[in-house]
């Protein structure tokens, strides 16, 4: 469990969901700047609607080159993650702007010659680029709103006068760079939305990391309760064996021995932090008070009441080992008159009562003991396994003394 912690792989966005924000922003670009270009009334519409998908995959291509730089410093601090987005983000815009550019050259030499064909004038560019206006002579009147004067004009001739003059490598770029701004700020925009899913990533991260701990840290203090079980019993069982040895009494040390050894062999093959089936668990209660009835052959009965349908209902493994030892040490151990030790399981309004109860004469010190460590422990054990939703009560009944357990009903591992 905790090489499995320590070693988890660093946290990433799911690539699937990182593609459906880089189509969706590019995508509300598209209709964006379509719906602008429709109220605006820039023509075509047919021939920029293609070339505007064209960029927008430029776009998403480039901003798939911008996740894969920016992933690199998923793990660095944010203040390290957004400089390197809005360092990052501006080679990475140029391309698009370029792009951009070229793609859309077309359309404004149609869009010049629509302006002219609409005035009755002709718009045209020459070899070096420079933006020229033909103008019939009977025209000449709609120079004066550009600058013309009369001596630029020949009578009789069409008359050719530059609006603009070739741009320049710098007008070009700077061109460029104006159309690059605006997609800035589109990649920094997709940035940030990137970083809010990291963050949000990072935090589910962290919390199936903590819940796995909280896991690790519940096995761990169940694992040590049970461990505590094993030794107190050892201890009691080996006293009562050696009693039987130095007393002479051989033929029944020997058959707690095996019934010791079967006992073991039933309880460790048991994983300590798990649940068994409640049958496995009464069966396990049967091959103990078998050992104990080796040492008072004459005054412990012991009786088990499981009904049917509860046969495999979950329990956790040796719960209730010191209940039902408790009672061998109360009720029996310390009198010579019989006693009979009861186990018994029902079902309670959709809930597993499990009750050990005996009629001995041990009940007052039982209560003043408290049971030492035992009860204790099977508390712990509970709450740990169950919370809030187990109960423990115990107490003198008429003739004698109940402990009750009380827990969730499963029928399942």
């Amino acid at each position: 469990m905790a090489r499995q912690i320590f070693s988890e792989a660093r946290t990433r966005v799911p690539v699937v969901t990182v593609l459906a924000s880089m189509v969706g922003l590019w995508l509300c670009y598209f209709l964006l700047t379509t719906v602008r270009a429709g109220i605006v009334g820039l023509e075509p519409q047919e021939e920029m609607l293609w070339r505007r998908g064209v960029v927008t995959l430029v776009g998403i291509g480039m901003t798939v080159l911008l996740w894969a730089i920016l992933r690199l410093f998923d793990d660095r601090a944010l203040w390290v993650k957004i400089l390197a987005a809005v360092l990052v983000a501006i080679p990475i815009s140029v391309p698009i702007a370029q792009t951009n550019q070229w793609i859309f050259a077309d359309i404004q030499r149609q869009v010049e010659r629509s302006f002219g064909e609409e005035r009755g004038i002709n718009i045209r560019r020459d070899e070096a680029g420079n933006l020229l206006v033909d103008i019939p002579p009977e025209r000449f009147r709609d120079l004066t709103g550009l600058g013309v004067s009369s001596d630029q004009v020949t009578p009789g001739a069409p008359t050719s006068v530059m609006i603009a003059p070739a741009p320049t490598r710098l007008d070009q770029w700077l061109q460029v760079v104006d159309i690059a701004l605006g997609r800035y700020f589109l990649l920094l925009a997709w940035a940030s939305l990137y970083f809010a899913m990291l963050a949000g990533a990072q935090a589910r991260a962290a919390e199936r990391r903590e819940e796995r701990f909280r896991s690790a840290a519940k096995a761990a203090e169940l694992r040590s309760l049970r461990y505590q079980v094993n030794p107190h019993f050892l201890f009691n069982t080996l006293n009562s064996l050696s009693a039987l040895v130095m007393t002479g009494k051989t033929e029944r040390a020997e058959t707690m021995i095996q019934s010791i050894s079967s006992f073991y062999r039933h309880s460790l093959a048991d994983d300590p932090t798990g649940d068994v089936a409640l049958a496995d668990e009464f069966e396990l209660q049967r091959q103990y008070l078998a050992i104990e009835s080796v040492r008072f052959p004459d005054r412990l009965e012991a009786v088990f009441d499981l009904p049917q349908d509860l046969a495999e209902a979950r329990v956790p493994g040796m719960i209730l080992q010191p209940l039902v030892e408790n009672s061998v040490k109360y009720a029996v151990a310390p009198h010579k008159v019989p006693v009979t030790i009861r186990v018994a399981a029902r079902e309670d309004y959709g809930r597993l009562a499990i009750t050990v109860e005996d009629n001995g004469p041990g009940a007052s010190h039982a209560c003043d003991s408290g049971f030492g460590i035992g009860l204790a422990n099977v508390r712990d054990r509970l709450q740990a396994r169950f919370g809030n939703e187990a109960a423990v009560t115990s107490g003198p009944v008429d003739g004698g003394y109940l402990t009750e357990i009380r827990i969730p009903l499963v029928n399942h591992g």
